[in-house]
């Protein structure tokens, strides 16, 4: 077993449920994994599509889990993308109306070293940190945003540069996602990847790849032994 193998093995309870796994770091997504912002989300991309005569519901589902740019660019194919992009960064910073923080995702953040977790998101920087500041949560300092990688998920890029940033490789890490896109880029990375129930429906997470799932952060607890991290589950499909 090489090193990579042995930080993520994982151990059954006797029940069947996952008991331990161990890891070096935890990647998490942002938006439905530690904050909730739902509602904003849907008032700044179910307006947006409306100004273009497009199907709010679609748009809102096609944009959860990616960055706006790339849903601009699937909806409006021959727009200004840059433009419209910019329109909607601006909305939604201007949104934060009643973001707030996830169950157990406070709890679980405080409860890790701060050099061993950061953040990869779809979110541009401006937006991310905006949101974290609105949930009261601490921004890392090796945040991953889609300001600092060129291809979004599903893409794997921005997990292969948060473990990067921490000093890891992704295959060493733990990562915590909420959206069929942000499943699909951990597993292309090579990590582990907890999908949450927060936004989609369960199928979806597991037809992406997910390892394991569970209903939220107040679900997953760290504990530290000689500079080694595990993870511990509950409520956990495997």
């Amino acid at each position: 077993m090489n090193s990579a193998e042995s930080t993520q093995e994982h151990e059954s309870s006797p029940g069947g449920g996952l008991a331990a796994i161990r890891c070096s770091a935890f990647l998490f997504d942002l938006d439905g994994v530690l904050i909730d912002s739902t509602p904003a989300v849907h008032r700044v991309w179910a307006q947006w599509a409306m100004e273009h005569g497009l199907d709010p519901d679609a748009v809102v589902a096609h944009a959860h889990g990616r960055p706006s740019l790339s849903t601009v660019r699937r909806f409006l194919p021959d727009a200004d993308h840059e433009l419209e992009n910019r329109t909607v960064e601006r909305r939604e910073i201007e949104d934060v109306e009643g973001i707030v923080v996830l169950p157990g995702a406070a709890e679980l953040l405080t409860s890790l070293p701060p050099q061993r977790w950061t953040i990869a998101t779809s979110c541009t920087r401006r937006l991310a940190e905006v949101r974290l500041r609105a949930a009261g949560l601490p921004i890392p300092q090796c945040i991953v945003t889609s300001t600092d990688v060129t291809r979004g998920k599903p893409d794997p890029e921005s997990f292969l540069k948060a473990a990067a940033k921490l000093g890891f490789r992704a295959s060493e890490c733990v990562v915590c996602e909420d959206a069929p896109a942000g499943v699909v880029a951990g597993k292309a990375a090579g990590a582990r990847v907890v999908a949450l129930r927060t936004t989609f429906p369960e199928a979806e997470l597991c037809a992406a790849g997910a390892d394991f799932v569970v209903n939220s952060c107040a679900d997953i607890s760290v504990t530290e032994s000689a500079g080694n991290l595990t993870l511990h589950l509950k409520s956990v499909n495997v």
